[in-house]
């Protein structure tokens, strides 16, 4: 049932009109006596999720008893992170979440079922885990809360990826991230019809029914004055909520660039990245667009990381990202990678395959990733002074520059918030 949608190519909404709809869905879904949201973490910071979950703490005060973000693998959010986000929502309704260790099965989607969807590439049984919380905590509504976006390992981001995944365990995050990856990211991303959403949509249809879940999803998009603006927001319990705000996302999220990009030059909001796990999003978002031969240049002055995950780190550092046939081999004979196929899956996901080269220019700071170890794992690196000297971000726009010596560059802000791709690569 959809309680609530609002969106277009040209809508703005603002605080207020996330207010006023949010009131309606809820007034829709009559009293409830014990609430828990799942908004996402820091690291979705432009969703706006953190305003709305704000905006449910106000609409239902101390019946709003557990905020639990949806981490996935992602660190737990520092006090400083909470307060920017989340504004006045108290910061004792906040629960971590451990992917490792907090989690219950439901119940398995069959190996059958997954080795027909993905024509056949991974034959293995994939359990349907969420954390302990949302189950055993005696909810009458759980409002799950996110963002509607292009989306490396499942084609479109959030609805019910972001209570399987967001709160999930760790096998069940690493073999969807693995299915992803040998299915083809290329062949998913944009869609919100894959074989990794149809997992989730048959753990859904089986074993989260009785959960009362309902979910809460904005579009968000830079528009053609390069400021981030808020184009939907849709409030629902089942599929079609979803289906809306995906159909929206495609036309304000996705960018058919009308020739492939030779250079293209991405910032990493220091606030946002400071990982290759989540900074890669610089390297997926852009693949489909840019020319056999470009050049990818990533402006990251807080990466001080690989992996956010201590683990994921390590193996990062160990097999680095040479590609497809190199990790699939490496995963065939190493356990620790089989043990940690989402590890796997991101390999695959952040290497070009050696169509195009990616340089990451870090800080200079004591704590940023070094030379050394950023072309260690298959990366260039960059001066990022010498770099932003000619590539100032103050100075470039959305979009193509031209310079005074001919040379054109594509340039992007908010790699996150979108997708852009060449028609010769996006069936």
């Amino acid at each position: 049932m959809i309680y609530y949608e609002n969106g277009s190519p040209t809508t703005a909404l603002s605080h207020e009109d996330m207010r006023r709809g949010l009131y309606e869905a809820l007034d829709k879904l009559g009293e409830r006596q014990k609430v828990l949201a799942v908004p996402p973490d820091y690291t979705r910071l432009p969703s706006r999720a953190g305003e709305l979950t704000e905006i449910t703490w106000e609409y239902y005060g101390d019946k709003l008893t557990d905020i639990l973000p949806a981490l996935g693998t992602h660190t737990p959010m520092t006090e400083g992170q909470i307060d920017h986000m989340f504004g006045k929502t108290p910061k004792t309704l906040f629960r971590d979440h451990d992917w490792r260790n907090d989690v219950i099965t439901l119940g398995e989607v069959p190996a059958e079922y997954i080795r027909d969807i993905s024509e056949g590439k991974v034959d293995f049984a994939w359990p349907a885990q969420v954390n302990k919380l949302l189950v055993e905590g005696g909810f009458d509504l759980i409002l799950s809360i996110g963002q509607v976006v292009p989306h490396e390992v499942v084609g479109m981001a959030n609805y019910n990826k972001n209570i399987l995944v967001g709160t999930g365990g760790s096998e069940g995050i690493n073999k969807s991230h693995y299915i992803g990856a040998v299915y083809g990211m290329e062949r998913m991303m944009g869609k919100s019809d894959t074989p990794v959403r149809r997992v989730f949509n048959y753990a859904t249809e089986n074993y989260l029914k009785e959960l009362p879940i309902v979910y809460v999803l904005t579009v968000v998009g830079v528009n053609s004055e390069g400021v981030q603006q808020t184009y939907g927001l849709f409030v629902g319990d089942g599929l079609e909520v979803f289906d809306r705000a995906a159909r929206l996302s495609l036309q304000v999220n996705f960018v058919m660039v009308e020739k492939p990009l030779k250079k293209v030059i991405v910032w990493l909001d220091p606030a946002e990245f400071k990982s290759t796990w989540l900074g890669n999003k610089s390297v997926y978002r852009t693949r489909m667009a840019i020319a056999d031969g470009g050049e990818l240049i990533v402006l990251a002055p807080a990466l001080k990381e690989f992996g956010e995950d201590k683990t994921i780190d390590l193996l990062i550092r160990k097999y680095g990202y040479f590609g497809t046939p190199h990790t699939l081999k490496a995963v065939s004979e190493n356990q620790e990678l089989r043990d940690n196929l989402g590890a796997a899956a991101h390999l695959i996901h952040g290497s070009s395959e050696g169509r195009f080269s990616v340089t990451y220019c870090p800080g200079k700071e004591a704590w940023n990733l070094t030379r050394e170890e950023i072309e260690s794992v298959g990366f260039r690196w960059g001066d990022i002074d010498e770099v932003m000297q000619k590539y100032d971000p103050l100075r470039l726009k959305e979009g193509f520059n031209r310079f005074d010596d001919g040379e054109e560059v594509y340039y992007i802000s908010s790699p996150a918030l979108g997708l852009w791709a060449h028609k010769d690569r996006f069936a």
